[in-house]
């Protein structure tokens, strides 16, 4: 709670000026019961027509300056609640971009998403009728009270009694309630994450016509929640009825005691009426603040859960004294007897991998599926950090460099093609947001889109949906290198950028590239020999482990694990030309 509240600090002076409303509010609503006993005891009794009119005014007079009262605590309670929701919001945005993969795991997508959305709603609604009602409660609550002792004494003990038997009830729903508001949350994180995986497996779903068993886990995820909602909006339901009884039991007590106390002259009938209505505003601002303790605990929770996500310091952040870039080994990449483990996993993912990556060479990765290719390229812009070794960039092990300085460096196309929503120019001007027309149709031209640019309707101006919906997955991959060769960078990494590309267009983006990023350092992560076999360096994986380094030819010769990959993709002619030419002889594999 602690590191929700420093968000609330920048409101206090609106707070001020909200006691002081709620103060002149409940000072109005207090005045009125004592108006309405002068004009029934002096003016109607009495027969007195110039009290009944003065009093008549004067009521009328507080009652608008109170309706002032009430549209101002409206106005600056709202304004608090929803910007303080505002900042909650901004601050677990920002936390969560700063965030590794690491942390990433410890939550779900579909929980990072409900946190950032309904819980931050759950703490406005409840912060808005905290400062609407339960401020003005005390207040009043205390005021009426005061009022009705001075009126009869006698009677008190009446509006006592209905605050306990309130408290007891209220008491109970709390403590049945609580529990449920706190399994609500998680079943909307639940349903939140089905929803999510039934969108973007929709494809997968109708193509094994698993829609009936899709269906069927949401309506589980919907009935879990819809049950809990319903036995927690019941027992408020119950709530309401239960308190009006009260309510009305306590009017119909006062005015039965009351008759007695003015039949034997002891209390007048307009202190009675008054006494009846501080009585109600008594109970009333005691309900105020019970309902607050009825939906405190669902924003409490709410609150807990956004918490978490404040308090989970990132792992991968700056370091305290950063390490400049060595000049003289611009764009190197060495891996230093690395080692990964993920947290928690029984063994390590990689194991004492060492080699160097120069400007100018292309160094690849091959291996088999779940080998570690894409887990070592990531070590280069620190998504994760090296569990043993050093990872080094420009003769400086990435741990000391800057993260801002690292990825101005490093160009990375990831295996799974991500777009966002905008046009084609601000998705390939993306990594450098100032780049001219004339840059991005150099980079879409490298990248082999300038074609099915060309036949867009709008071409660099069309539209791209969410996650690159409205483009077939090559179109995508294209598009993502695209990205990269406009940002420029000293190091490009390929993890597995050209799996959904035709052999023509692969073999034309691998030549255009080789002119492209000449100079450059190069990083590739592939599946097909083709793609890597003219790199002056491929290091071989199997098991995390570097069974293999060199160029092509040499790997046939000296590595089993490399020699039986490509044998499984190429004949035994191509092989054989490519190991004494260093190309492929295929036309459609050619360079």
């Amino acid at each position: 709670m602690r590191k929700l509240a420093r968000f609330f600090v920048p409101y206090i002076p609106y707070l001020v000026i909200l006691l002081a409303l709620v103060y002149g509010q409940t000072w109005a609503t207090l005045a009125l019961p004592s108006y309405m006993s002068d004009i029934v005891n002096k003016g109607i009794v009495a027969q007195n027509n110039n009290i009944i009119l003065q009093d008549g005014l004067k009521m009328l007079g507080v009652t608008l300056l109170g309706g002032v009262f009430m549209i101002g605590v409206s106005y600056i309670s709202t304004r608090i609640a929803t910007g303080y929701a505002r900042r909650l919001r901004e601050a677990v945005f920002t936390r969560v971009e700063m965030f590794s993969l690491v942390e990433f795991n410890s939550f779900s997508n579909a929980s990072l998403i409900t946190r950032s959305t309904n819980d931050v709603q759950q703490i406005q609604q409840v912060l808005g009728m905290i400062l609407r009602i339960a401020l003005i409660g005390p207040f009043m609550g205390v005021g009426a009270i005061i009022r009705a002792w001075d009126l009869a004494p006698s009677m008190t003990w009446i509006m006592a009694l209905a605050i306990v038997i309130l408290t007891s009830i209220i008491a109970v729903l709390f403590t049945v309630a609580l529990p449920r508001f706190k399994q609500v949350q998680k079943l909307v994180d639940r349903l939140n994450l089905v929803t999510r995986e039934f969108l973007t497996g929709l494809r997968v779903i109708r193509a094994f016509n698993r829609e009936d068993h899709e269906e069927k886990k949401f309506d589980e995820a919907n009935m879990d929640l819809r049950r809990v909602n319903t036995f927690v909006n019941r027992l408020l339901a119950t709530l309401q009825p239960t308190l009006m009884l009260i309510m009305n039991l306590v009017s119909v007590a006062i005015v039965w005691v009351g008759a007695y106390a003015v039949s034997s002259n002891v209390m007048q009938v307009g202190n009675v009426l008054a006494f009846v209505q501080y009585a109600m505003q008594a109970i009333a601002a005691f309900l105020m603040i019970s309902m607050i303790f009825v939906l405190a605990p669902r924003a409490a929770v709410s609150a807990q859960r956004i918490g978490e996500v404040l308090g989970t310091e990132p792992l991968i952040v700056d370091p305290d004294e950063p390490q400049k870039p060595k000049a003289d080994l611009a764009g190197t990449v060495t891996f230093k007897d690395v080692s990964f483990a993920y947290s928690g996993a029984d063994k390590p993912v990689l194991e004492h991998i060492s080699f160097t990556a120069k400007p100018g060479e292309t160094t690849a990765f091959v291996g088999s599926t779940g080998s570690g290719k894409s887990t070592l390229i990531s070590l280069i812009p620190r998504f994760y950090d090296v569990t043993y070794g050093q990872v080094l960039v420009d003769g400086v092990d990435v741990r000391q460099l800057r993260l801002k300085d690292l990825h101005a460096k490093v160009g990375y196309a990831p295996q799974h093609a991500t777009l966002f929503t905008g046009t084609v120019e601000s998705n390939i001007k993306y990594g450098k947001p100032k780049a001219d027309l004339n840059d991005v149709r150099h980079a879409a031209n490298v990248a082999q889109a300038s074609d099915f640019i060309a036949k867009l309707d709008g071409q660099y101006d069309s539209d791209i949906a969410q996650g690159g919906t409205n483009v077939s997955g090559g179109q995508r991959q294209r598009l993502n290198i695209a990205r990269v060769l406009a940002y420029k960078p000293e190091i490009y990494i390929f993890d597995d950028s050209f799996s959904a590309l035709d052999f023509t267009t692969d073999a034309k983006l691998r030549q255009a590239l080789k002119q492209e990023t000449a100079g450059k350092t190069v990083l590739i992560v592939a599946q097909r020999i083709s793609t890597i076999i003219q790199a002056d360096n491929i290091v071989v994986l199997d098991e995390g482990k570097v069974v293999g380094q060199g160029k092509h030819d040499e790997l046939l010769k000296s590595c089993s694990v490399y020699r039986e990959i490509a044998e499984s993709q190429l004949s035994a002619k191509e092989l054989q030309a490519a190991a004494s030419s260093g190309q492929l002889t295929s036309p459609e594999l050619a360079l």
